[in-house]
């Protein structure tokens, strides 16, 4: 067997398709977000402007979360020590699921190394607990969602993206007393559109299932006090489980899910995603605590937000580029050809200190190939005006269509 050849027949076939990831070398600025300084492979640096950050309200650069990780790390050193059952238990991590808890209006929390581990983990355990389960989840589900689902074995139901109809279908078709649990997003994070999830939960009740919603797109910018989606919509004490990240809107890193007490108790008991598993160390949760209460009692930060990306949306539309519909703060630009979409992304940080990253597939299925625009409310109208020159001025440079979003 020709080991090597196989790895290098694997690359060249993602060569060949034009969708090769290339990492940027950037190093940010404490303070001067979402500026940073790129460095090429020669050892030249410049400075950019960071457009595909997921840390969507700037909070990684928040003195107030910088000061609480430096007092934690002062107090307790760098890592945790071990897996939350043995000694990886501080004071920090139980304030940090206390203070979930409280954000989701739920009676317990827990934290996971990541939103990924914490859906994949939390998923795949329940058909554990729940012996002949079955999990109806939204075709459009994270790749964390899936994996957690596939890695379950039982059986699963899947429905077209937000199409309650078809969910009502599968439900009705489905054995009545079979457990049921319906796993769905609240922001769906390539495309930028929102579930319904009111009517979801009324079917849920309809039909005696669960709901497990992906808020990870959503935690910190919409609500109130940042609970997502589910509490702007006034349904948040009706969702039986919540998944969200500390490491977009809050900053830092980690993931977690939110229920009762019993729910919870039961995944941390046989979970092994977080069972075997170091925890996050003190300072990340420290950070994240510090984070979450800032957030929570400042709602003009959230108003800002959805202001600046409904800014830069207009500001697109108005340059005549396929901005791709979107209700939330998520910006996609099609392309639509995984060439293309490098090629733009490449001349954007090269010629014009523009960074935002292709997004191809398996991200987003073939043919929609996108340029997936986050502003936060740092980026100033100076910067969107500059994107949206540069951006026209490289769709006729490069022949690129204009058609497939508003301006279609």
């Amino acid at each position: 067997m020709d080991y090597q050849g196989a790895f290098r027949s694997a690359l060249e076939r993602i060569h060949s398709e034009g969708r090769y990831r290339v990492f940027a070398d950037l190093k940010r600025h404490r303070g001067n977000f979402p500026k940073a300084t790129w460095t090429q492979p020669d050892g030249t640096a410049s400075e950019v402007v960071v457009w595909c950050s997921n840390d969507y309200l700037g909070q990684g650069q928040n003195p107030v979360v910088l000061d609480a990780m430096k007092q934690a790390i002062d107090e307790a050193g760098a890592g945790s020590g071990g897996t939350r059952n043995i000694s990886g238990t501080t004071h920090y991590h139980v304030e940090l699921e206390l203070e979930l808890a409280e954000l989701h209006r739920k009676e317990s929390a827990l934290l996971f190394t990541s939103g990924y581990v914490s859906n994949e983990a939390s998923l795949s355990t329940l058909y554990k607990i729940l012996p002949g389960l079955i999990i109806f989840s939204d075709e459009l589900n994270h790749n964390s969602m899936i994996s957690g689902i596939r890695g379950g074995r039982g059986a699963r139901q899947i429905f077209r993206h937000n199409d309650l109809e078809h969910l009502e279908e599968l439900l009705a078709a489905a054995d009545p007393s079979a457990p049921k649990l319906i796993a769905f997003e609240s922001v769906y994070s390539m495309d930028g559109d929102i579930a319904d999830v009111p009517g979801t939960v009324r079917l849920a009740k309809k039909y005696g299932a669960m709901t497990y919603i992906d808020e990870v797109h959503a935690v910190g910018m919409y609500g109130p006090r940042g609970g997502g989606v589910s509490e702007r919509d006034g349904i948040m004490s009706e969702i039986d489980i919540v998944e969200g990240t500390l490491g977009k809107a809050f900053g830092v890193m980690g993931g977690y899910i939110a229920a009762d007490s019993v729910i919870v108790d039961a995944i941390r008991s046989y979970a092994d995603g977080f069972i075997f598993t170091t925890s996050i160390p003190p300072a990340i949760a420290a950070g994240a605590v510090a984070s979450i209460r800032y957030l929570k009692a400042h709602d003009e930060v959230r108003v800002q937000h959805q202001e600046r990306a409904a800014a830069l949306r207009a500001r697109l539309i108005k340059a005549g580029l396929p901005v791709m519909p979107s209700v939330s703060h998520i910006v996609p630009v099609l392309v639509g050809n995984p060439v293309h979409c490098k090629l733009i992304s490449d001349i954007l940080l090269s010629d014009f200190g523009i960074y935002v990253q292709p997004i191809n597939y398996p991200t987003v299925p073939r043919g929609t190939e996108r340029l997936r625009f986050t502003p936060s409310p740092a980026h100033t109208d100076e910067m969107m005006d500059k994107l949206a020159v540069a951006l026209e001025s490289l769709w006729s440079r490069c022949n690129i269509q204009r058609v497939g979003g508003f301006a279609a």
